[in-house]
């Protein structure tokens, strides 16, 4: 089945803005949306959806089904592609049950039933209760699972985390990620925040004015010197790895990169899981030889790929192993000390950090 594929403009009616932005994005797994506040993130997952029209010669189509070309535009109701806000806007006369209920009774026929939902999403001893006794993740655990009972073809979340505290904010993404490993439906993901789309994205939307800064997988852009990624304050590369086993005695998990140890401070986990590990440019060193003395547990060796200059006392670093990449941020006199050329065998310093994302 083809994808989502668009060349969208819309312009403010009151002026000052515009949108403009074209791709064309995968039938299947997320696809993050990611900008500062004001880059058109929202605006854009409306026009999707139909809540607003592209302007004039705008075109959109998903699966082959043309939402918006010419002078036509397929109203929202049609497109069955469900929307989830940051409010969760439920029904607030209704249980969560009944909430449920009214999403499957005014869905498209086959689609998930509420049981395969509710217990995808955690949300089965919720079912007797209004929304006015459920705390913001749960209400947006429920907002998902009507969205989903909808039997969209197309499911767009609007920013859905960005009212939750950490502990709801991980429970509501593990969450999601379980139901879409269960349900199978393409997701478009509008967030400002990396460390929250790090482990659900597959493919990333980069939003800056309006216009579509950069587009690729998501791992490939974060460890990249000519991302946009690269120059934000926080950059950190995004890489897998397996689980190996942890130490409990001082808290510590072992993973593996490339065959290589690396402890990380988390939970506890089950070995042989595959998963996502983001690790800061700030929290990563280079040196020539392998420190034989050092309270430094990662020591990683990798490949000088690229380097360019952060700023006026820094530098940025894009560094391989086995087909993957860290970033490290260093400063521009270490580099030139070290004498460091794109091919030098290095050995990466990382401190230890905690494992973010859920299994892949």
């Amino acid at each position: 089945m083809s994808g989502l594929s668009f060349d969208l403009a819309w312009t403010a009616p009151e002026g000052g803005f515009r949108l403009a932005c074209a791709a064309d994005l995968p039938a299947r797994g997320v696809t993050a949306v990611y900008g500062p506040s004001g880059a058109g993130k929202s605006t854009l997952l409306h026009c999707i959806a139909g809540l607003r029209r592209g302007d004039p010669g705008s075109h959109l189509t998903f699966a082959g089904e043309p939402w918006q070309t010419g002078g036509s535009c397929l109203p929202a109701h049609r497109r069955r592609a469900a929307v989830v806000f940051q409010d969760a806007r439920l029904f607030p006369q209704l249980t969560v049950a009944g909430n449920l209920a009214y999403a499957r009774r005014r869905a498209a026929p086959g689609g998930p039933d509420a049981a395969t939902v509710s217990a995808a999403l955690g949300i089965e001893a919720l079912l007797p209760r209004r929304p006015d006794t459920l705390s913001a993740g749960q209400k947006q655990r429920v907002a998902i699972a009507r969205a989903l009972l909808a039997n969209p073809r197309l499911l767009l979340l609007d920013e859905p985390l960005a009212n939750l505290d950490g502990e709801a904010r991980r429970e509501c993404l593990a969450a999601l990620q379980a139901a879409l490993v269960a349900l199978a439906i393409p997701l478009l993901y509008v967030s400002h925040s990396i460390e929250e789309i790090t482990g659900i994205a597959d493919e990333l939307l980069v939003l800056e004015g309006g216009r579509l800064a950069a587009r690729g997988p998501l791992l490939d852009l974060a460890g990249r010197l000519d991302s946009p990624l690269a120059d934000e304050p926080d950059a950190a590369a995004i890489v897998e790895v397996t689980v190996a086993g942890t130490e409990a005695a001082y808290g510590l998990t072992r993973l593996t990169l490339a065959g290589e140890p690396l402890w990380v401070t988390a939970e506890a986990v089950n070995p042989g899981e595959r998963r996502r590990l983001r690790i800061p440019a700030r929290d990563v060193s280079v040196c020539r030889r392998k420190p034989a003395d050092t309270s430094i547990l990662n020591l990683l060796p990798v490949t000088l790929e690229a380097l360019r200059p952060a700023g006026s006392s820094h530098c940025l670093l894009q560094l391989a192993i086995d087909g993957q990449h860290l970033l490290a941020r260093i400063t521009r006199k270490s580099a030139d000390a070290l004498a460091l050329t794109p091919g030098d065998a290095l050995y990466a310093q990382i401190k230890s950090t905690a494992l973010a994302g859920d299994s892949l």
